[in-house]
C-alpha cells in the first residue's frame, strides 16, 4: 500500500528532529493553508470565518480556525505533542577520554529505550540563540550528516550483557565525537560553522542528540513504517492534517501540540501551563463575552488527546489484557484507565465511539493489564485547566520509546478521517447526559 499520506508523514518527521523543528513545519503547514499568525504580546481579533495560530517557546503551537455563526458555540479542541524521548547536550560538553577521545556529556530527556540508541549514526539538531545587531533571534540547527555514534561494550568486556544489564546513562550513554581531543566550545564552533555565523554570535544552545535512520516501509505487504519520534509526531501530523482540512460552522475548531509532555508537562510550553486556556479565553474577549458566557461555551465543548497506544506485541502478548488485543492497522485506538491517566469516561467514549460508527471509521478499545500500571496522557493534565468533556485515543504502535518505533500505515488514515469526523461534527452536549452528534 502507498499513499500520499504516508510520503507525507515521512517528510514531516525527517524534517522534524527536535519540538523546535516540528512546531517550525506545521507553522509552514499552517502558513501555505493561509492561516495567520497571532503574538501573544499583541492584542487580539479574533474575526468569525478566520484562521489563525500562536506559538509558545517555539516548541509548542496551537491553531484556530473559527466558524462564521457563532452566537451560541463550543470549542472542538485536539491536542497532541511535539517532543520524543531522546537525549539533550549538556553546557561544555565536550569530555576528554583516554587522552585521545572526545566524547559529549549529555542527559537523558524523557523516559527512552536507552538499549536503541547504542551502533547507530547520529548527529545534533535543536535550537540556539544568536546575536542580530542589538538583538537575539532564535535560529534552528540540523546538523544533516553523520556526526556521532554510541558504541557498545563488546561481549568479551561485558559477558552477561544478555542477561539484562542496567545501563548508566552518566557513563553508557554518551557518544563518542571524535578520535582526537577537542577543546571546550568544539561544539558551539561546529554548529557556528553550519550557520554561517562566528562562535561569538552564539549565545545559548538547546540542542538534541537525533537518530540519522530514514523512516522505513516494511512487512510482507509493506503495511508497517519504522521511523524515529512516532510518538506523538504521528498523532500531530494527523490531527493537523485533518484540522486544516475540515470547516466549523457553529463552533471553534483548535488544534494543539504541546511541547514537554515527555518530562510531565510543567513547562510554560507544556499542557499544564497557561498556554491553551490564555488562548480560548483570548477568543472569547475578542467576541465581547461575559465570563459567565465563557463558561457555558466551554461546558459545550469536547476535547480529544491523541497519543499513541501499546499494540499487542506479537512476541510478548501476555503483556496486554486479552480482552482488548489492540493490532496494527486495527483502527483507533481509544483508551480508558480507571484512574484516569486516560480521561475517557463510559460517557465521552460512548460519544465518539458513535460519532466513528457513524462514519463507517474502524475503532479499538485499550485497557491496561490491572496489575501493570500504563502512563498517562495530555488529557488528565489539560482538565486541570480546561475542564471538558474528553476522550483519550490514539494510535497503535509497538516498540514505544525506541529510538526506532512501529506503526500501521493504515492508521494514520484512519486517524485523520476519524478527527476531520470531529471537527466537522456538531457534537455537542446540549444537557446533562445528552448529546448532539
Amino acid at each position: 500500500m502507498e499513499t500520499n499520506i504516508i510520503s507525507e508523514l515521512i517528510t514531516f518527521i525527517e524534517h522534524a528532529p527536535t519540538a523546535f523543528h516540528a512546531v517550525a513545519e506545521l507553522k509552514e503547514i499552517l502558513k501555505q493553508e493561509g492561516f495567520e499568525e497571532l503574538k501573544e504580546s499583541e492584542k487580539w481579533k479574533v474575526k468569525p470565518g478566520k484562521r489563525y495560530y500562536v506559538t509558545r517557546n517555539n516548541s509548542s503551537i496551537i491553531a484556530v480556525k473559527a466558524g462564521k455563526e457563532l452566537d451560541n458555540y463550543s470549542f472542538h479542541v485536539t491536542a497532541s505533542h511535539s517532543d520524543s524521548p531522546a537525549f539533550k547536550l549538556k553546557e561544555n560538553a565536550e569530555i576528554e577520554v583516554a587522552k585521545k577521545y572526545t566524547v559529549l556529556n549529555t542527559e537523558g530527556y524523557g523516559g527512552m529505550i536507552c538499549q536503541t540508541w547504542f551502533d547507530r549514526p547520529l548527529s545534533l539538531a535543536g535550537r540556539v540563540m544568536v546575536k542580530n545587531g542589538e538583538r537575539i533571534e532564535t535560529r534552528l540547527v540540523k546538523v544533516d550528516r553523520d556526526l556521532l555514534m554510541i558504541p557498545s561494550l563488546a561481549i568479551h568486556m561485558d559477558r552477561k550483557v544478555n542477561e539484562g544489564r542496567a545501563v548508566n546513562k552518566q557513563i553508557d550513554m554518551l557518544p563518542v565525537l571524535s578520535g582526537s581531543v577537542k577543546e571546550q566550545g568544539e561544539v558551539r564552533s561546529l554548529v557556528a560553522e553550519e550557520l554561517g555565523l562566528k562562535d561569538t554570535d552564539i549565545y545559548g544552545m538547546d540542542l538534541f542528540l537525533y537518530n540519522r535512520m530514514g523512516a522505513v516501509r516494511w512487512g510482507s505487504n509493506r503495511e508497517f513504517i519504522g521511523c524515529p519520534r512516532l510518538d506523538d509526531l504521528q498523532s500531530a501530523f494527523a490531527l493537523t492534517k485533518a484540522f486544516t482540512e475540515s470547516t466549523p460552522a457553529e463552533y471553534i475548531n483548535i488544534c494543539a501540540v504541546f511541547d514537554n509532555e515527555e518530562v510531565g508537562s510543567g513547562s510554560r510550553q507544556g499542557a499544564l501551563s497557561n498556554f491553551l486556556p490564555d488562548v480560548l479565553e483570548r477568543i472569547c474577549l475578542s467576541y465581547g463575552m461575559t465570563k459567565e458566557e465563557q463558561i457555558c461555551a466551554r461546558s459545550r465543548s469536547f476535547l480529544l488527546s491523541a497519543d499513541n497506544a501499546h499494540a499487542v506485541h506479537p512476541n510478548h502478548p501476555e503483556k496486554s489484557d486479552d480482552e482488548f488485543p489492540v493490532v496494527l492497522n486495527g483502527g483507533v485506538v481509544i483508551k480508558y484507565n480507571a484512574s484516569q491517566r486516560y480521561t475517557t469516561t463510559g460517557m465521552t467514549g460512548g460519544v465518539f465511539g458513535s460519532l466513528c460508527e457513524k462514519n463507517d471509521i474502524k475503532t479499538q478499545l485499550f485497557v491496561n493489564r490491572a496489575d501493570m500500571p500504563g502512563g498517562s496522557t495530555l488529557g488528565n493534565l489539560l482538565s486541570h485547566s480546561f475542564s471538558v468533556p474528553m476522550v483519550d485515543i490514539g494510535l497503535p504502535q509497538l516498540a514505544m520509546h525506541s529510538a526506532v518505533e512501529t506503526a500501521g500505515c493504515e492508521d494514520v488514515e484512519t486517524m485523520i478521517e476519524a478527527i476531520q469526523a470531529f471537527y466537522e461534527s456538531e457534537i455537542c452536549q446540549i444537557k446533562d447526559g445528552m448529546w448532539r452528534i
